[in-house]
């Protein structure tokens, strides 16, 4: 049985027409600001970042006009590579619930790469928040496809698949949440990844 997968993907931040213009100097300075912002980037002026990358603000100011929508670029970014990454895991010959377990571990790669600071900055962005609840978005969504045929195989019991869904998508957002991850025994992602197996052994016939 094949996975089914069919869900309209996020709108990218930077689309395709945008991507296309990049100078290969832009696109090198977008993969410097991944590992600088992650220690946080609340206080940084568009100056510090064009120091600390290496380039000029006239470099900088092309690629985005303010601090806020670099950071969007970069978040945009890290959600699609990781997102990409966890399609490409299903498989159509894959049993629901194995796809369900693979697709959620590689999601919460995104969770791997959290720190205190990042975490922090990032809610002090609404337009971040916005970007990274539509990611979580499609992923409930995905995942509750993928639920649906495990119902449907005989898998599981006939469950609330978007109850199920949403508890089990929101588990590496929740665990990585730094008042959380502070107080767990083990890193945000292998908590998420623990929780899910409990939880699809819990549901398996």
């Amino acid at each position: 049985m094949s996975v089914p997968v069919a869900v309209e993907r996020p709108r990218p931040f930077l689309d395709r027409e945008r991507r296309s213009r990049l100078t290969e100097r832009q696109r090198e300075v977008l993969e410097l600001l991944d590992p600088m912002f992650r220690d946080g980037f609340a206080d940084l002026t568009m100056a510090e970042i064009a120091a600390r990358a290496g380039c000029s603000l006239r470099t900088l100011y092309a690629l985005a006009p303010s601090r806020d929508e670099l950071v969007l670029m970069v978040v945009d970014r890290q959600l699609w590579r990781i997102g990409g990454d966890a399609q490409r895991i299903l498989r159509d010959d894959m049993p629901p619930l194995d796809a369900v377990r693979a697709y959620l571990r590689a999601a919460h790669e995104a969770v791997s790469r959290a720190t205190d600071a990042w975490s922090r900055d990032l809610a002090s962005v609404p337009a971040v928040r916005q970007l990274v609840d539509s990611h979580n978005e499609y992923l409930v969504e995905v995942t509750r496809q993928l639920l649906d045929a495990a119902v449907a195989r005989g898998d599981v019991a006939d469950i609330d698949t978007t109850a199920v869904a949403r508890v089990l998508a929101g588990l590496g957002r929740s665990l990585a949440a730094p008042e959380v991850a502070r107080t767990l025994r083990s890193s945000p992602k292998q908590a998420a990844d623990d929780v899910v197996e409990i939880f699809l052994k819990g549901l398996q016939r």
